[in-house]
């Protein structure tokens, strides 16, 4: 069971996690010329829209990956592990950057797009934040780079892996 267990939270993390990270990274840059006049507004725009869109999708199924690894952890007895308690901080890290950092600013930037008289002043204010949301992606990102390796070495572990 806990093999199985192991398998379906590895293929939902790489499923529903790599997707979100990859289209919030991608964010700032179709935003940042949907939200300038020039001749790639247009096609920006639908791009911007539908980077939004999966990283709702996306985060909304991502709660199975901490759920499913929550029950894989207790299968396998691991739950007070330092690395897995770690691991765990660092997810509720990277979803409060997501939930909070990097969809409210993209809410922020598709709510100016649907305004149909966009000013210049909004319009710019919003792109100097897109410098800040890529970092806070960034940061989404490490977060989760430091849980995959957590997840691999387990520090402490007596399994010898």
């Amino acid at each position: 069971m806990a093999k199985f267990l192991l398998s379906i939270h590895v293929l939902a993390a790489i499923l529903l996690i790599g997707p979100v990270t990859i289209a919030a990274g991608l964010f700032p840059r179709h935003a940042r010329q949907a939200l300038a006049d020039g001749p790639e507004q247009q096609s920006a725009e639908g791009s911007v829209r539908l980077l939004h869109r999966i990283c709702r999708v996306y985060a909304v199924a991502g709660i199975s990956v901490p759920a499913l690894g929550v029950g894989t952890a207790e299968v396998m007895g691991v739950m007070g592990s330092a690395w897995l308690i770690a691991s765990m901080a660092l997810t509720a890290v990277a979803a409060v950057l997501l939930g909070i950092a990097v969809l409210g600013t993209q809410d922020s930037v598709v709510a100016q797009l649907d305004t149909p008289e966009q000013t210049p002043t909004a319009a710019g204010a919003l792109i100097a934040r897109l410098p800040r949301l890529s970092m806070i992606t960034g940061l989404f990102a490490l977060a989760w780079l430091i849980v995959v390796v957590l997840m691999i070495v387990r520090p402490g572990s007596t399994t010898g892996a």
